[in-house]
């Protein structure tokens, strides 16, 4: 038996990452997402749905209000980049609340939560993952890019537009850095230079102010400096 998702937030970056996670768990389904509560709330009038990945802050119908307008609430697992909200959801019985950016040590404890809620299954979510995670982004008007995440190097800002540079090709990405880099693993990925985020375990050697991947040096930014290299010393063996 697998158990049915739905994903409610006007953040499609943040839907992309959930939607990522769930790729990598067998017993877990995507039905549907949203980027509004008011689809949602239409599509759960005609649709059972076992758990809802819910954001807080939306247009027209904020999550607070989607969830007391529910007679039969599915489970709730909160998604927002507010903690402020999480006395008032507990209040209204969310199964779990998860501060963006959600790293996936952190959701997988919410399925966990999830499978001992529903009591499908003795078997943890995090035996069923799958071997790499990737994210699909938009390359241009119609097409989507899979691109894995372990291929990644450099993401390099471009003002409103993001140079995604991996092993295997360059992608420009419509998406700020901070929005980007904050959906991505921290334990995988730092913030270099306002204009750089790196893939830690690509970095060959660093050198003063500067790291190099690649055969390629890449400033760190003052600001980052002691971030960067505390970084490194707590990946080292």
């Amino acid at each position: 038996m697998s158990i049915s998702c739905l994903i409610i937030d006007d953040e499609p970056l943040a839907i992309n990452i959930i939607k990522n996670y769930l790729e990598h768990i067998d017993n877990f389904e995507m039905l549907n997402s949203f980027n509004n509560a008011i689809d949602g709330l239409n599509f759960l009038k005609n649709n059972t749905v076992d758990v809802v990945f819910l954001d807080i802050n939306m247009p027209v119908l904020d999550g607070i209000n989607f969830i007391k307008s529910l007679e039969k609430p599915p489970l709730l697992i909160i998604t927002t980049a507010y903690d402020e909200f999480a006395i008032e959801t507990y209040e209204l019985d969310v199964l779990d609340y998860l501060v963006k950016p959600v790293e996936f040590p952190r959701f997988m404890k919410a399925l966990n939560k999830v499978e001992k809620r529903l009591d499908i299954s003795n078997k943890t979510p995090l035996e069923s993952i799958k071997e790499r995670l990737f994210v699909f982004v938009k390359i241009d008007k119609k097409k989507m890019k899979k691109i894995f995440l372990d291929e990644i190097l450099v993401i390099e800002s471009l003002k409103d537009y993001l140079k995604i540079n991996t092993l295997t090709g360059r992608y420009i990405v419509h998406s700020t850095l901070t929005d980007f880099t904050n959906l991505l693993p921290s334990r995988d990925f730092i913030r270099i230079h306002r204009s750089y985020t790196v893939a830690v375990d690509k970095i060959d050697a660093v050198e003063g102010n500067s790291v190099e991947i690649e055969g390629l040096r890449y400033v760190i930014g003052r600001s980052y400096l002691e971030d960067v290299k505390q970084k490194i010393l707590n990946s080292s063996i």
